[in-house]
């Protein structure tokens, strides 16, 4: 007889620091995908779906996908978008039970305006659907806040390895081994989470280099202990400002909540000891204009302040202008600027005219500039990325050279910047420039560490900024290091 799983997930990095909500419409410009959809884009994908799908092939399952919905990193939420959202996985899971087990997909960073623990609640919620006794096992982002009640709705969770995220469908595929496992009476999962008294600041948490390698090869050392089915460390969402913004551990074993706790402990242990190496130090655009010129080309510039996989806008025009007016090189960047998009569009190829770039706090740049391109931002990318995706829409965008010959793509729809097809299928050479700007931390990495032979973290203004302390948190846990000491 057949073991029915269901799959179903809905996927946000909420920034509670931004002013704009997160609506429907940002889901459905997104990923809203039901039934088959769901495996047609999936399938192939380097994502956690991809791997569910892959790990339960050959298998004697009914696989039944049931809904999937995702917005690019943003605001809070709004109340009328989440209820729907509800709605159409509740009623599309009661559709199709009972069933013997579930997958699901959660960020585990998601807040919603009623909801701050907006995964632990829906999470909550298809557990209570589907019955006590159903196994309900997962995967989540390693910038997860995660609460217990995400941890007490679940039989397991597992965490992305990587940052950049490379690793989404290896993660997936052991996700749907494991709830096969469980259903196979193979295995009984105890889930452990440990909530540690820090969180990891956002450019430490590179998994490349230490402190974040040093720490996962301590950890990848004790998940070959006796009873180990997981270990996830869990890095943390500080732009999220809920009780649960931290840092954490997730254990789970085989029947042996014991040998869970000590091994929490000993991580937990392990991290306070070196707390002070995961603060790290914040480079300013003085140091970084003065390293450009010595720098092996191209160099990739990350936008800290402005990080698109945080939520940020993915219009501030900072280093813009600290290099179109400071800087000896040549550089590309791409804004979210959806009226510089509608005026750059009544002109054709070749033409020159001053366009009006507008920041997120509603300031104007006017910038003389030739048109080299337009058209629609559709690109694929068939690498493993952060985000695992495979289909990108920019909705409409240009391509803009200043006098200065600095490149300006513009777009209508805002992504996050995690594919180097994001340039080349537009005719845009990586290597031709001295500087490329990328809107993120540690995601674009993977993405453009393959052109870019210096890459260099700035510490730049933003609602995504890297040092914490200009934040005001109102629901933060106290004490937390690097807060309180």
């Amino acid at each position: 007889m057949a073991f029915k799983i269901a799959l179903l997930g809905i996927y946000h990095e909420s920034n509670t620091f931004l002013s704009q909500q997160t609506t429907l419409s940002d889901f459905k410009n997104g990923h809203w995908l039901f039934g088959a959809d769901i495996i047609r884009e999936y399938k192939d994908a380097y994502h956690e779906l991809g791997g569910m799908i892959e790990g339960l092939e050959g298998e004697d399952i009914d696989l039944i996908p049931v809904m999937f919905a995702e917005a690019t990193p943003g605001g809070t939420i709004s109340s009328d978008a989440y209820s729907v959202l509800l709605q159409e996985m509740m009623t599309g899971l009661e559709k199709v039970l009972p069933v013997d087990g579930c997958l699901v997909v959660p960020h585990g960073a998601g807040v919603s305006e009623d909801f701050p623990d907006m995964d632990g609640h829906w999470l909550s919620l298809v557990k209570e659907k589907v019955g006590k006794n159903v196994p309900i096992i997962g995967t989540i982002d390693p910038h997860a806040n995660v609460s217990h009640l995400m941890t007490s709705s679940t039989d397991a969770l597992i965490a992305y390895k990587t940052n950049p995220h490379i690793d989404q469908r290896q993660v997936g595929k052991e996700a749907a081994s494991l709830l096969l496992r469980y259903l196979k009476n193979e295995v009984k999962p105890v889930q452990i989470l440990f909530q540690l008294p820090l969180i990891i600041s956002i450019e430490q948490q590179y998994t490349g280099k230490d402190p974040c390698k040093s720490l996962y090869n301590y950890v990848g050392n004790l998940s070959k202990e006796k009873d180990v089915l997981s270990i996830s460390i869990v890095l943390g969402f500080p732009y999220a400002d809920v009780k649960e913004m931290r840092s954490s551990v997730i254990v789970i074993t085989d029947s042996n909540k014991n040998e869970a706790l000590s091994i929490g402990e000993k991580i937990k242990g392990y991290v306070t000891e070196r707390k002070q190496t995961f603060v790290g130090e914040k480079m300013d655009i003085n140091a970084v204009l003065a390293m450009i010129d010595t720098s092996k080309k191209p160099v990739l510039l990350l936008d800290m302040g402005d990080n698109v996989g945080g939520g940020a806008p993915g219009n501030s025009t900072y280093l813009f202008e600290q290099l179109e007016n400071h800087a000896n090189c040549n550089f590309f960047i791409c804004l979210f600027d959806p009226e510089a998009v509608k005026q750059a569009s009544g002109y054709e190829p070749g033409s020159y005219f001053t366009i009006q770039l507008t920041n997120n706090e509603g300031r104007h740049l006017l910038i003389p500039v030739m048109l080299l391109e337009k058209g629609h931002g559709k690109f694929k990318e068939t690498d493993p990325r952060h985000g695992g995706q495979v289909n990108f829409d920019m909705g409409r965008m240009s391509v803009l050279l200043t006098e200065k010959g600095n490149t300006i793509m513009v777009m209508s729809l805002r992504i996050s910047p995690f594919s180097l097809r994001q340039l080349t299928a537009f005719h845009i050479k990586p290597e031709a420039f001295d500087v490329i700007i990328a809107k993120g931390v540690n995601a674009p990495i993977a993405a453009y560490e393959t052109v870019c032979n210096t890459i260099i973290q700035v510490n730049t203004p933003g609602v995504t900024a890297a040092d914490m302390s200009l934040f005001e948190y109102k629901n933060r846990p106290v004490p937390l290091f690097p807060f309180e000491s």
